[in-house]
């Protein structure tokens, strides 16, 4: 057994995939399929069920996942307090964020980490709010970014960032003022984010505030990129409902309009997320602090 499948087997636990596994740790599948069957030959069980399309736990599986997380965080605080002790803190830390923490915070948050600690690599993953959540809960991921708040005793949330979500239009829409009514919102054709995303969560759930499902749009399209997002509306495909953070180039440049929706509250918090279950390598615990003493 060795820190590599380990890795893999964890990888592939988290994101139910060979192939975005395999991605995530830039290994091809065949390497990442024999690293998994050199660990269940060793350990004379089977940790996945490979009948579904979807990859899932045997229960020898979900047994050995603590164990598997618990050794390599062990590794980890091992080098870190070593290189405490040489003078030299290095490691890997994990981020997991959704769309807009992942491309407006993340960079300079991690610029200024890396400052601190010049030796620590990073390893950025991107999930939707749901799921960086539901990886919480579940102690699969040390922490994440995101732009919902859904309420567990079990996880602690630091609001770091508001924002506000805005309708943006293809350059040629007009109308007589910076704010659309919800009649017409529901006339004009949308593309919207997947569901799970911090955006589409709190459109949904104001539109239900006046009894509107979300599906009373006229929906054309979806998709799981802002910037995708952003080239439809450019395009004059269709409008969308986006964090102003994401559209400050394009407004300078001319190329979308935005307006508020009246009648709905689209203000939000992002925040930094973690379990309170969790036991954290030393590297962890130094990031979490960190994030702490800046967004007091």
């Amino acid at each position: 057994m060795d820190f590599r499948q380990l890795e893999s087997f964890i990888a592939i636990a988290k994101n139910k995939s060979f192939s975005k596994a395999a991605r995530e740790l830039y290994l091809t599948q065949p390497t990442l399929s024999n690293h998994m069957q050199n660990l269940e030959k060793e350990l004379g069980t089977f940790l996945l069920n490979r009948t579904n399309r979807e990859i899932s736990l045997t229960r020898a599986g979900e047994i050995f996942y603590d164990y598997a997380q618990k050794i390599l965080s062990l590794k980890d605080t091992a080098q870190y307090n070593l290189g405490e002790y040489v003078g030299k803190i290095e490691g890997t830390l994990t981020i997991n964020a959704s769309t807009i923490p992942e491309q407006y915070i993340i960079p300079s948050l991690l610029t200024d980490f890396n400052s601190l600690y010049p030796n620590i690599t990073y390893k950025v993953n991107h999930l939707d709010s749901f799921e960086i959540v539901e990886s919480l809960k579940e102690c699969k991921i040390p922490f994440g970014f995101t732009g919902s708040f859904f309420k567990d005793s079990s996880l602690e949330y630091l609001p770091i960032m508001k924002d506000d979500l805005v309708l943006i239009t293809p350059v040629d829409f007009d109308n007589e003022s910076d704010v659309v009514s919800l009649e017409t919102l529901q006339t004009l054709p949308m593309v919207l984010r997947e569901e799970g995303s911090g955006t589409r969560n709190l459109l949904s759930k104001e539109l239900k505030r006046h009894k509107i499902s979300i599906y009373d749009l006229k929906i054309k399209s979806m998709a799981e990129n802002t910037q995708t997002i952003k080239s439809l509306v450019q395009a004059g495909l269709c409008c969308s409902i986006v964090s102003s953070k994401a559209i400050e180039n394009e407004l300078k440049l001319g190329l979308i309009k935005k307006y508020k929706v009246a009648d709905l509250n689209l203000e939000r918090n992002f925040y930094f997320v973690y379990s309170k279950e969790r036991i954290f390598s030393h590297l962890e615990k130094n990031f979490i602090d960190y994030i702490a003493s800046i967004y007091k």
